[in-house]
Parts: C-alpha cells; structure tokens; sequence
C-alpha cells in the first residue's frame, strides 16, 4: 500500500492491511505530534478530538485565591491515524517522541489496532473496491 504525498487517503496493500494508530496527548503537543507524524513517517491525515482524562497523576491540584481546587480530569486530545501496515511502527514512534514533554507523567499513550471493512460514506463503496479501480 502507498500514500501520495499531501494525500488524505489510504491506499491498500494487495493484502489490505490497514492498521489504526491513536493516541492520547496533552493538547499543547498536538500540532508537534502532527507535524512530527507527517515529516518522519510521510504519513498525512489525521483526526482530532477533544478529550478529558486522567492516567497515574490523577489530575492536578492549584490554589486560585486562596481556595485550593482539584481538577481531576486534564485536558487531553485524541489523534487518531489510519494508516499502511508497514508505516504503522513508523508513526508510533514519531507519535511517542513528538509527545514526550520530559515530565514524570502525563504524556499520554499510543496504540494500534487492526482494522477491516472500510465503507466510503458518500457512495457506500468499500475501500478495497473503490482502490483496486
């Protein structure tokens, strides 16, 4: 499978493996991430979500006038990668070293998983169809 340069498509590999990388980062390393993922591992398109959560820091305490406040869920953003199976390991790893803030926590995480039948929304044609044309 290939990619064209600025392309926001997969293209499938004869054995059509297409793997989904997401991860969880810090909203301020987004852009980096990005950025990190397209210069390094070639890869273009993403999608973003807004997310809240917490991992072993179990959120942040601060004081604002005088009263102490808890926040127990920080503000996080979910990338999400569909991307050639052979490119996966690439963009794991420009993912991982582009989130890194140097922090003992709070960086976020990274996974893949395998994913299939894959439908176009606006023909209802599946990927592997509208490809082997």
């Amino acid at each position: 499978m290939a990619v064209a340069p600025g392309a926001f498509f997969v293209v499938w590999d004869k054995e059509g493996r297409v793997i989904k990388v997401e991860a969880v980062v810090i909203r301020e390393r987004v852009e980096t991430v990005i950025d990190a993922v397209e210069s390094e591992a070639g890869h273009v398109g993403v999608t973003v979500l807004e997310a809240v959560g917490h991992g072993r820091q179990r959120g942040i305490t601060h004081e604002y006038r005088g009263r102490v406040f808890e926040s127990r869920f920080l503000p996080k953003a979910l990338l999400i990668f569909v991307v050639e199976d052979a490119r996966a390991e690439a963009v794991v790893e420009a993912i991982a070293d582009a989130a890194r803030s140097g922090n003992p926590a709070g960086d976020g995480l990274v996974w893949t998983s395998p994913i299939q039948d894959v439908t176009h929304n606006r023909t209802g044609a599946r990927l592997e169809e509208v490809e082997a044309r």
